[in-house]
C-alpha cells in the first residue's frame, strides 16, 4: 500500500521531528543555478532509506509521510513530487490544501487520476473484472479529481496524470478507437489545468494518439518503464520540443519487475544499477524543452536505479553539463562525468 494513504488518519503525528539533510556544496550550487522551469522530483517521499540524503534522521514510513513533505520540498533539487494515493480512490481537497500549505510556492504537484477512468475494466476485481463504467467519464474526472486538486492546491498544482495501464486494444475497439474515446474524454475537460497521458501499450502510441494530444494541447508523459515503447520510440512518435510542457517519469529498470526490483534496490539509500541511456535522453530533452521556453517536470522512482533523489542528483548535473556556458550543442556530451554516489 502505498504510505501516502496513511496521511492524516487517527494516530497522532509529531510535528517537527523530521528535518532536511544538510546539502552538499555542488547540490547547493545545481539548486542555484537550473533554470526556475525545470522541475525534478521523486514518485513519492516517504522512505526511511533517504535519511542523509533527503532526510537529517531516520523516520518510519507514516512518519515521514505525515511529516516529511516540508522537508523534502526544501531540498535544493527536489521542486515537485508525485501524490500517488489519489490513483486509489478521490481524495478531498483539505486533504491536498494541507500538502500544499507545506511546500514552497514555485513546488508542484504532479496528481495521479483516479485509476477508474483509465481501466476499461474495474480494477481491484481480480481475474474475473466486469466494464468499468467511469472508464473515460469526463463528469467523474472533473467532479472527483479536477476540482478536488484545484480546490487543494491551487497554483502549486502540476500536471494532473491519467495513466493507463497495460490494455490490449481489442478491449476498447481497436487502436483507432481508443484515439477517438480520448478525444473526447480530453475535449470535455475545462481549460486551464496541464493534462499528461501516459501509455503503457506500445500498441496505443499511433499518430492518431499522438494527433489528438496535439489537438486538445495535453502533454504525452514519456515514461521509462519496461511495459511501455522505449523512450527512443516515445520521444519520436510524440514530439516533446512541440508539446505543451515535457513531462517525464522515470519509473522501473529494464529487465526487472517491481516487486524484484524493489527486493533488489531497498533501502534506496544508494545508486545500484546506472540507466546511462535513459539519464541522457531525459537530459537532452529537458534541455530542449527549457530552451522551447516550455515547462519541464520529470519524476523518478526508486526502481529506476535504486534511489530516486540519487538519480535526480544525477540528472540535474547532467543537464548542467548539457547547458554549460562553452557555446557546446547539446548534440555533443560534456567530456568525462564524475562518479555518481551520496551527494
Amino acid at each position: 500500500m502505498d504510505p501516502q494513504l496513511g496521511l492524516f488518519d487517527d494516530e497522532p503525528s509529531v510535528p517537527g521531528m523530521v528535518g532536511p539533510a544538510p546539502a552538499p556544496p555542488e547540490v547547493l550550487g545545481l539548486g542555484r543555478h537550473l533554470s526556475a522551469g525545470l522541475r525534478l522530483g521523486t514518485s513519492s517521499w516517504s522512505f526511511p532509506g533517504w535519511a542523509g540524503i533527503v532526510y537529517d534522521r531516520k523516520a518510519s514510513e507514516l512518519v515521514l509521510a505525515r511529516e516529511g513533505l516540508a522537508a523534502y520540498a526544501s531540498h535544493p533539487l527536489l521542486r515537485t513530487v508525485g501524490i500517488d494515493r489519489t490513483w486509489y480512490r478521490p481524495v478531498p481537497a483539505e486533504v491536498l490544501r494541507a500538502y500544499a500549505d507545506v511546500v514552497p510556492d514555485d513546488f508542484r504537484f504532479l496528481v495521479k487520476a483516479d485509476r477508474l477512468l483509465t481501466s476499461p475494466t474495474n480494477p481491484g476485481e481480480g481475474s474475473f473484472r466486469g466494464r468499468n463504467v467511469r472508464f473515460l467519464d469526463p463528469t467523474y474526472a472533473i467532479e472527483e479529481v479536477l476540482g478536488p486538486a484545484s480546490a487543494g492546491l491551487g497554483a502549486k498544482a502540476g500536471p494532473i496524470l491519467f495513466q493507463f495501464p497495460p490494455i490490449p486494444p481489442s478491449l476498447v475497439g481497436g487502436r483507432e478507437a481508443f484515439a477517438e474515446q480520448l478525444h473526447r474524454f480530453l475535449d470535455a475537460l475545462p481549460r486551464g489545468p496541464l493534462y499528461a497521458v501516459e501509455l503503457r501499450t506500445p500498441g496505443l502510441l499511433t499518430p492518431a494518439y499522438a494527433g489528438v494530444l496535439e489537438s486538445t494541447g495535453v502533454a504525452h508523459c514519456y515514461v521509462v518503464h519496461p511495459a511501455m515503447s522505449p523512450l527512443a520510440e516515445q520521444l519520436g512518435a510524440v514530439r516533446h520540443f512541440e508539446q505543451p510542457a515535457l513531462v517525464v517519469r522515470w519509473m522501473l529498470h529494464a529487465g526487472l519487475g517491481y516487486e524484484v526490483a524493489k527486493d533488489r534496490y531497498a533501502p534506496f539509500d544508494h545508486i545500484v544499477d546506472e540507466d546511462p541511456e535513459s539519464l541522457e535522453r531525459i537530459s537532452v530533452a529537458a534541455l530542449d524543452a527549457l530552451i522551447a521556453e516550455r515547462r519541464v517536470f520529470v519524476v523518478v522512482n526508486n526502481k529506476a536505479e535504486g534511489s530516486a533523489p540519487l538519480s535526480v542528483f544525477r540528472l540535474a548535473r547532467r543537464i548542467a553539463a548539457w547547458n554549460r556556458p562553452d557555446g557546446g550543442s547539446v548534440s555533443d556530451p560534456p567530456a568525462g562525468d564524475a562518479e555518481d554516489g551520496r551527494p
